[in-house]
């Protein structure tokens, strides 16, 4: 999902973050690309989940930012995927735990070969009225897909026969409509959905988890076209309704009674307020103003709520980097800049929060990870290497530009590089934006004035293609105008490998490629993320955040503290 902040990076920034983009926060604590399967570094002794349920079922949290869409086939970041899968139902569901997937609105599926089918429950419905239907994510998806819709995650659907093509229809020189309806997903009846893939893939029904994958009500499309998501347009068919949507201020969810599965959903109301201070946020939840903090914690009030009882963290599965514009900067520079980062000093006196420096993109924690992992860059800086490696740029840029959001931490670790970089004789001017400003220079393609950004990225499923297929030509989040043939033919042979052992090796190929010894180093990874946020004690038992930043709010539960 997401750059992270994107996908909550934030958090320090997904990234993700993406964001999510961590201490970064910015969805930051929020929540959970990834589900909640975190354990918390300060769980409460007396347990809040031994209180009774309080007469009052609202909730009253932070959302990190504004939302750029609540479209499933436009929206990109960490708060707009997290208020959709709660007010929209899902073919499939994440286990808090094991990440693996488990029936929401698909009652069951086949999987034989490179062919997959859904069975639809019989009881979903939207808002309007009107019955869930398979013919919804055949219209859905291949809408995502549509050259006019230009959806960056339609890359989500690559899997899928005939999607790529259809996707990079050219209706000047293609017979789009032949394209479209080549695409391997169809409904043979109302609650049968069948996907033909272009290879076995293991992670597919996970993936399905995605917010891309989403249904969305044609109806409402038809009527309101870009408005189509604004309160009072939009037609949704999960546990909660859109009540509430002020721009930049406020995004409320009200239960709706009608969903299949309302009886088991405690919360009556979610008050979300948009905060994207860190500060604002802390002083929110310290006035009682929230009940949860997903905006995220400065970096200098970390060590002080750290220590405290509401203070939660949660594993993540994704890693906060530096992109950079390969056009603008020379590959050796591109390596010396990565060397001159001490990343354990940013993140014990930076970001002072507790991160993992991350020597690679493939996250920690990824399966395959001790094949995948290379040991080229260090958690220390090697300013001795990284002189070495500019001596061998006669062209260096001596001048760069830094972008970053204005969520919390951001331009503190950006200080910190920009120190770092000024030791290689480098000048560098940090630029930062407000987030859809800054996504709009960061393109794809990035502007020219873009030399160097932060973003980060949360996994959206379990398995690494989902990081590494970020940096292939075509990707709708590579930033960096990098585009390597070789890498992008090891990614699609990835693609059609079942194996998981051997997969794992093409995976490690890749990495090597991005941060090897000959490296093309069109990022720089600066750590894997940990999660982070401020829960009272009347929800922190239920309010729970997994490994890809996702937190389910139909499982939360108020109680008397």
């Amino acid at each position: 999902m997401e750059p992270a902040d994107s996908r909550r990076e934030a958090q320090a920034m997904r990234t993700r973050t993406p964001i999510a983009l961590a201490l970064l926060v910015a969805v930051a604590a929020l929540v959970a690309a990834g589900c909640g399967g975190g354990s918390s570094s300060n769980s409460n002794s007396s347990g809040s989940g031994s209180g009774d349920l309080a007469a009052n079922q609202t909730l009253t949290m932070s959302w990190g930012a504004e939302p750029p869409s609540l479209d499933p086939g436009l929206a990109t970041d960490t708060t707009s995927s997290n208020v959709l899968l709660n007010i929209m139902d899902p073919l499939v569901k994440l286990d808090p735990k094991t990440l693996k997937p488990v029936p929401s609105l698909a009652q069951s599926w086949d999987v034989k070969g490179a062919n997959v089918t859904f069975h639809l429950r019989h009881d979903g419905k939207w808002t309007n009225g009107d019955p869930v239907t398979a013919s919804d994510f055949v219209y859905s998806w291949k809408r995502t897909l549509s050259p006019e819709l230009g959806a960056d995650y339609a890359y989500q659907f690559y899997g899928i026969k005939g999607a790529q093509e259809y996707n990079g229809c050219d209706a000047k020189k293609d017979d789009c409509n032949a394209l479209k309806a080549a695409v391997g997903v169809s409904a043979p009846d109302k609650y049968t959905l069948k996907v033909k893939l272009v290879a076995p893939q293991p992670w597919f029904i996970q993936q399905a988890a995605h917010h891309s994958f989403l249904a969305v009500n044609q109806k409402a499309v038809n009527k309101w076209g870009e408005k189509w998501t604004e309160p009072g347009h939009i037609v949704t068919n999960g546990p909660f309704k859109l009540a509430v949507w002020k721009h930049d201020a406020e995004i409320d969810l009200a239960k709706w009674n009608a969903w299949r599965g309302a009886k088991n959903v405690a919360l009556k109301r979610v008050n979300g307020r948009i905060i994207t201070d860190g500060t604002t946020a802390v002083q929110s939840f310290a006035a009682g103003e929230i009940d949860v903090n997903t905006t995220g914690i400065p970096p200098s009030d970390l060590p002080r709520l750290k220590t405290e009882d509401t203070y939660q963290n949660y594993p993540a599965l994704g890693t906060y980097y530096y992109g950079i514009n390969v056009k603008n900067v020379p590959l050796n520079e591109r390596r010396a800049m990565a060397f001159a980062i001490d990343r354990k000093q940013i993140i014990d006196h930076v970001a002072q929060a507790d991160q993992i420096p991350a020597t690679g993109f493939s996250p920690k924690g990824i399966p395959g990870f001790s094949t995948i992992e290379n040991d080229y860059l260090k958690p220390t800086a090697d300013l001795a290497k990284a002189k070495q490696l500019l001596g061998k740029t006669p062209n260096a840029k001596k001048t760069v530009s830094l972008f970053v959001n204005d969520s919390p931490g951001h331009k503190e670790i950006a200080i910190a590089v920009q120190a770092a970089w000024k030791k290689l004789g480098i000048t560098t001017t940090i630029k930062q934006m407000e987030w859809a400003q800054f996504l709009e220079f960061l393109g794809p393609p990035p502007s020219k004035a873009v030399d160097t950004y932060r973003l980060g990225w949360i996994g959206d499923y379990v398995d690494d293609i989902n990081f590494l297929e970020l940096w292939t030509c075509k990707s709708g989040n590579n930033n960096t105008n990098y585009c390597n043939p070789k890498y992008d033919a090891l990614i699609a042979k990835a693609r059609a490998t079942q194996d998981n052992g051997a997969r794992y090796k093409l995976y490690a190929q890749a990495e090597d490629m991005l941060t090897g010894p000959n490296g093309d180093f069109p990022i720089i990874p600066i750590y894997w993320y940990t999660y982070f946020t401020q829960e009272s004690a009347s929800v922190k038992d239920s309010f729970n955040i997994n490994l890809l930043d996702q937190f389910d709010l139909s499982k939360v539960k108020v109680v008397n503290t």
